[in-house]
């Protein structure tokens, strides 16, 4: 486990992320999975749990995990609830055999407190893993629960020229393992009306109800 970093960058600064993607790219060679999916409209599947606790902190730990379908060189996780604390760097394994941890490897900061991470790195192919964890002030069920929606870039050199594709918001939702509640299944991409809960008349409550009533009618009949 990485320690919690303290974050040097604007989260809001989301073209910095995108520089330091072009930076990585020019010197090296250029990632050869363009086709393997429109990197403009990605298909990106992920969730958030409770992370393992970080030595010395007594936040929570909040696990965030996804994957796309096609090579990615930079992620943004967007927040309702303030990130106190962001690991670097995050784990990047292969999907198809998982647990197996790649060299592939991102770097990511943000604003503490803040609403955003920002990650500049590289997967190098789609259906790669990656895992991170940031804190939040506030317990995992807590409401509002941290929801984080997620958008991803994808820098290449085409014909000599540097291109950069950018999908999302993709909405992580809200974090597994937490009781239900009135939220339940709502996300902030897809918000749904509030469950109420009625509550069920008892039985006793209703014979005395209809005794009064019983007795009611018997007086005016007198």
């Amino acid at each position: 486990m990485h320690a919690t970093q303290p974050a040097h960058r604007k989260a809001t600064l989301w073209l910095t992320a995108i520089v330091g993607c072009l930076a990585l790219l020019l010197a090296t060679p250029a990632i050869g999975h363009a086709e393997e999916a429109n990197p403009n409209n990605y298909n990106c599947l992920g969730s958030l749990a409770g992370g393992s606790p970080e030595e010395g902190s007594d936040e929570q730990q909040v696990k965030y995990t996804f994957y796309c379908n096609g090579p990615i060189t930079g992620y943004q996780l967007q927040s309702q609830v303030p990130l106190t604390g962001i690991q670097s760097p995050p784990l990047v394994s292969d999907l198809a055999a998982t647990p197996n941890p790649l060299k592939d490897t991102f770097t990511c900061s943000g604003d503490i407190p803040g609403y955003a991470l920002n990650c500049v790195g590289a997967a190098k192919a789609g259906y790669e893993a990656i895992t991170g964890q940031f804190a939040i002030a506030t317990k995992l069920c807590a409401e509002p629960r941290v929801d984080a929606l997620l958008s991803v870039t994808y820098a290449y050199l085409e014909k000599g020229v540097v291109t950069q594709a950018i999908s999302g918001p993709i909405d992580l939702g809200r974090p597994k393992g937490c009781p239900p509640d009135a939220y339940s299944g709502s996300t902030r991409l897809e918000p749904k009306p509030l469950i109420k809960a009625h509550k069920k008349k008892s039985a006793k409550k209703g014979k005395k109800k209809a005794a009064k009533r019983a007795a009611r009618k018997a007086a005016q009949h007198r």
